[in-house]
């Protein structure tokens, strides 16, 4: 017997087997009318009630529904509400312009635009057949208790979500992920970091990014809590590990990087110790990263590699008992690869250093966009655009984005060892390492760097720092000092920015 995969699957447990307990705490400090507690039946009852809303306004199975929001209550329900119910979410970047928020709504032929009241003004001029602004007024008009839903009926490989890539080169590109793609990425997830009905987990990441790295369907099936937060805040997330015992939390290195900040400064003891482990992904985290959470925290450090269109879990690393008793330093040497393919997951490295991805996980393909989209999937093999290499343990480590490769004196250099060595200097809070043109060596290293507030630190005693540690070849031969470094509106460094002013006037972006 074969039934199709689908992401009700996941509400629809939690709704028969807990149904009483609370499911969902919302965030207390939004502009729109706070849900506050919701079991898992009232969370499925408004997943049903938006779906109703959506047939009495004629929006019909395959039509694109489109959020912009911050984390929410609303948000998460529309994930069920929406794509359970046989249409397709877009869940857009709140952080993104209203051109571009104007090009996704477009691009993805969405019927449906609802919008956090934060965003109403900015995003005034998006048009879109049916506009809402999230709230107590439109809740009204989206929820419809009176009727039950149509239940369409759903294939697997159906479109579930059409997630856009940040777009850092050129215009976002849809990745539309199945049914079938999200099911199995959050049952992978829940398998692999050991998810259960026990743990509380916190939103810190973006439920739009990736749909949350499937924790909203993962931890749903499981009956775990989930704790809405709005906004990352180092001390705001401290306070609400204590006051709710949160176990379990996903971010970026960014985000472990600002509850260090705040738990230097808390009174008492750091809450969670020995109780929370968090994922971290979006960025090779530094070891000092890794030994800084495991010492200061106490929390377990766990890593994924992977992208929006493997949605996202590709590769895994945790902590092991062989890893157990080896020196912290050692231990955070292992954690920071990206690790080991995930059950179900092919990951291979071409001739060109390119990492390749063949899982039930990979995208169908990017939306309306063919051409791209056979040459991402060429061979039949997901191309990441990333370069890494396997140790000699068979982990992956991912070495750069392949046009991030610094070529210097014919040596090929990682700029993310050079950060990884700059992070641990102590006056160092961010690092981005690039290369420029060089007329000697076709490119040489260029390290951009922001201090840490009250540190001091020159040119000369940082790229002594790399010297000491690493071949004379890969240490920087230049420092510049900045406030801020470049980001992507999901976090990321924009090196393509950062090497702009120095190759302005060269044909190419290699010497």
């Amino acid at each position: 017997m074969q039934t199709p995969l689908t992401l009700m699957d996941f509400l629809d447990r939690a709704e028969l087997v807990y149904g009483d307990r609370i499911g969902v705490i919302d965030e207390p400090d939004q502009p729109a009318a706070s849900w506050g507690e919701l079991t898992y039946r009232q969370l499925a009852a408004r997943a049903r009630a938006q779906a109703a809303g959506l047939d009495r306004l004629g929006v019909g199975p395959g039509e694109r529904v489109a959020i912009v929001s911050h984390n929410s209550a609303r948000l998460l329900t529309a994930l069920y509400g929406v794509s359970g119910h046989g249409r397709v979410l877009v869940p857009v970047n709140f952080r993104l312009k209203a051109e571009e928020v104007a090009y996704i709504v477009e691009q993805s032929g969405a019927t449906v635009l609802l919008i956090d009241p934060e965003l109403a003004d900015a995003l005034a001029g998006v048009p879109c057949r049916h506009r809402f602004v999230l709230g107590a007024e439109s809740d009204a008009e989206l929820y419809d208790y009176e009727n039950e839903p149509v239940r369409y009926e759903i294939a697997e490989s159906d479109t579930a979500t059409i997630n856009y890539t940040s777009g850092t080169t050129a215009r976002p590109k849809g990745v539309q992920l199945t049914h079938r793609n999200l099911w199995l990425n959050a049952v992978l997830m829940g398998l692999h970091f050991g998810a259960n009905d026990r743990d509380v987990y916190l939103h810190t990441l973006p439920m739009f990014h990736a749909n949350g790295w499937g924790m909203p369907f993962s931890l749903t099936g499981l009956g775990a809590q989930h704790v809405v937060l709005r906004k990352v805040d180092g001390a705001e997330i401290l306070r609400r590990v204590e006051r709710h015992g949160v176990t379990f939390l996903c971010g970026a290195p960014a985000v472990v990087a600002s509850i260090l900040d705040a738990a230097a400064d808390w009174d008492g003891p750091v809450p969670g110790r020995d109780k929370v482990r968090m994922i971290v992904a979006g960025a090779p985290p530094p070891t000092t990263l890794v030994q800084r959470m495991e010492a200061e925290l106490g929390w377990e450090f766990m890593q994924i590699y992977g992208l929006t269109e493997t949605s996202p879990i590709a590769t895994v690393n945790r902590t092991r008992a062989e890893w157990d008793d080896l020196p912290a330093a050692e231990r955070a040497e292992h954690l920071v690869r990206a690790g080991f393919p995930a059950l179900g997951s092919q990951v291979k490295v071409d001739g060109q250093g390119e990492v390749l991805i063949r899982s039930n996980t990979v995208l169908d393909g990017y939306w309306e966009r063919p051409d791209e989209t056979s040459a991402a999937l060429k061979d039949g093999w997901f191309h990441t655009g990333d370069g890494g290499a396997f140790d000699q343990d068979g982990a992956l480590g991912i070495s750069d984005r392949k046009k991030d490769v610094i070529i210097t004196g014919g040596e090929n250099v990682s700029s993310i060892e050079v950060e990884d060595c700059l992070y641990s200097h102590p006056a160092v809070a961010e690092v981005a390492v690039i290369g420029v043109p060089d007329a000697k060596w076709g490119e040489t290293i260029k390290a951009l760097v922001v201090l840490k507030e009250g540190q001091q630190a020159d040119e000369a005693g940082l790229i002594a720092h790399c010297k000491a540690r690493l071949a004379g070849y890969k240490a920087p031969t230049s420092v510049e000092f900045r406030d801020v470094l470049a980001r992507t509106t999901t976090g990321k460094l924009q090196k393509f920015r950062l090497r702009e002013p120095y190759w302005t006037g060269h044909t190419r972006a290699v010497n």
